[in-house]
């Protein structure tokens, strides 16, 4: 049965980029962005190795892992939990080295990692709680940023401004 859906799927290849937690062999957390984060198949999500010791090294001594890919403008997207294998070489590590290659990643890659994913969930942000649509949010994404793009001069105007609105 796929347990990733085509929602999931959707995000993942538009996002790309992930956010894996791995376990240090003392225990704590690794947290390492992956911007070659995409989709296998309907259980399995994909990452290249361009410069990941530390993720490889956890991965090898604890295959346990969670991705998070997020999309930032609305502020949703999905964690996915389960177990990495680590390819250096074969069939399936030729195969998934292609796709990246016809995905156009230059890099050069040293391993692939496959993750069985065993669970996803969706991640909400607490903004959706006061009712906002995609939309509002989206819509509040594109002001701040408009607002952080000016000069240091000009922000201060305009939030003064809008402070006075209210």
């Amino acid at each position: 049965m796929a347990i990733l859906t085509e929602s999931m799927k959707k995000v993942v290849r538009e996002q790309r980029l992930g956010y894996v937690a791995t376990v240090c062999a003392d225990g704590t957390p690794n947290l390492s962005p992956k911007g070659t984060t995409n989709v296998w198949d309907d259980e399995h999500l994909i990452f290249a190795d361009i410069c990941s010791p530390g993720t490889i090294e956890n991965l090898l001594h604890n295959p346990a892992i969670e991705i998070n890919v997020v999309d930032p403008i609305i502020r949703k997207g999905y964690r996915f939990k389960g177990f990495a294998e680590v390819l250096a070489e074969g069939e399936l590590f030729d195969k998934i080295l292609s796709h990246y290659k016809v995905l156009g990643v230059s890099s050069q890659i040293k391993r692939i990692v496959l993750v069985k994913v065993e669970r996803a969930l969706p991640i909400i942000s607490p903004v959706y709680d006061a009712g906002l649509t995609e939309e509002e949010v989206k819509r509040q994404w594109e002001t701040y940023w408009n607002y952080v793009s000016l000069p240091p001069k000009q922000y201060v105007q305009q939030l003064k401004l809008n402070f006075e609105m209210k």
